[in-house]
């Protein structure tokens, strides 16, 4: 928990960008029913059942102290293509960086063995040496930057009924681009002394 605590406070290095990734899972439903459109002094009205019509995968990778994000909608989520999108981060989105300090999950798929699953070994190690690893403990799954983002993409855009993965791809990619804009940052205050304190039942020598 400290050392994502510490790379998250860590002034902004165009050298070293920070990048967050998280993931979650969007669940597609449809109407049953027209809603009935929004009237003077009455709002629009939507009937209380829906057809469920599966899920979708939401990737979410955040540069919290440039202000940008990215949202893929993938069919799925394995380790190859976790590979791939570690390869354009590295190559395509910040190919001068000196290091990508990458804050992420502990999901299977998000070791360096996936490189290796997906490319040569010397082109794995190479990926892998780009990149700065620091992983959230299993318990804080809220720690990303990236987590807040999605929370923000969820409250923003997606609390509403959307029936297909075609539609959620255009409203997360019309929000991502709203976002961009506006270069909206993260305003990060939980250091890791305000952790010491409000989390002290963790610390058995506090």
């Amino acid at each position: 928990m400290e050392d994502v605590l510490e790379v998250s406070t860590r002034p902004h290095d165009p050298d070293k960008p920070l990048i967050c990734r998280d993931e979650a899972s969007e669940h597609l439903t449809q109407e049953t029913r027209l809603p009935i459109p929004m009237k003077p002094g009455e709002p629009e009205r939507f009937d209380y059942e829906y057809e469920r019509k599966g899920t979708a995968n939401l990737l979410m990778r955040c540069a919290p102290l440039e202000g940008g994000r990215n949202v893929e909608v993938p069919d799925r989520r394995i380790a190859r293509d976790y590979a791939q999108i570690r390869q354009e981060l590295a190559d395509t989105h910040c190919p001068k960086a000196e290091k990508i300090r990458l804050v992420q999950d502990n999901l299977n798929t998000h070791a360096k063995s996936s490189l290796y699953e997906a490319c040569p070994p010397e082109e794995a190690r190479r990926i892998c040496e780009r990149f700065e690893w620091h992983y959230t403990p299993k318990p804080g799954s809220w720690l990303p930057m990236a987590e807040s983002a999605l929370a923000h993409l969820s409250t923003q855009c997606l609390a509403r009924r959307i029936p297909d993965k075609e539609t959620l791809a255009k409203e997360v990619s019309a929000w991502q681009a709203d976002r961009n804009k506006k270069h909206t940052k993260a305003n990060w205050q939980f250091t890791t002394e305000k952790a010491r304190i409000k989390l002290k039942r963790l610390y058995t020598g506090i």
